[in-house]
Formats: C-alpha cells, sequence, structure tokens
C-alpha cells in the first residue's frame, strides 16, 4: 500500500535532516563544530579538505539551518545552532552501537561492497 500523502508530507522534514547529515563531509564538519565555532581555514587544515569543498558544505548546513556564522572583520567563525544536534548523533552512535553496527552493513545504504565481503 502506497504511502499517504499526508504521511509523506509529515516525515519531509526528517527525511530532509538525514539526508543532509548523510554527505560524510557535511558529518565531519559537524562533529569538528561540536567541539566549538571554527574558521573555514580551521575546518579545511583538521579536515584535510579544500576551501571550495569545505564552503559548499558549509552553505548547505547553513541553509538547513544547523550552522550559523559570525563576522569578525573579514573572518567568519561557524558554529552549530542547536546543542540537540549532538544530541541527535550520540543517539545514533548508541543505536549503531547497539545493533552491532548492523546499518553499515545494509546492502542499500551501508559501507562499500567490499568493506562487507572482508567481515
Amino acid at each position: 500500500m502506497a504511502m499517504m500523502q499526508e504521511e509523506r508530507a509529515t516525515l519531509a522534514p526528517a527525511t530532509a535532516l538525514f539526508r543532509g547529515l548523510a554527505d560524510p563531509v557535511r558529518l565531519a564538519i559537524v562533529r569538528q563544530l561540536a567541539s566549538g565555532e571554527a574558521r573555514v581555514v580551521d575546518l579545511e587544515r583538521r579536515l584535510g579538505l579544500a576551501q571550495s569543498t569545505v564552503s559548499a558544505h558549509l552553505g548547505c548546513l547553513r541553509e538547513c539551518g544547523l550552522v550559523e556564522y559570525r563576522a569578525v572583520g573579514r573572518q567568519s567563525f561557524y558554529s552549530l545552532t542547536r546543542p540537540e544536534l549532538m544530541d541527535l548523533l550520540t543517539s545514533a552512535e548508541t543505536l549503531l552501537a547497539a545493533t552491532g553496527q548492523a546499518v553499515a552493513l545494509c546492502p542499500t545504504y551501508g559501507t562499500s561492497t567490499a568493506t562487507r565481503e572482508t567481515r
């Protein structure tokens, strides 16, 4: 039976949130910002990524309302807008630990086939 449009609409914001966090770069940026605000150059160095990559992902996180920035002169300092985001990630880590990382083995959304074959 097809999901009703009303139910789909109700789930749309949560779906968008999880899709936004599903990208490894965005998730890594969120984890970095959990320890405090950072500039793009700080995130570049910590994550080993290009400035354009970090900036693009920060832009996405800003548009989602998960990250904000404050300007100081010509510098921008990025931070998380909601501490509850870290509660969500902590809950996800707890769930992963409780399921023995079963999600990582999921044939649709899990890790690469090569990784699955070695387990």
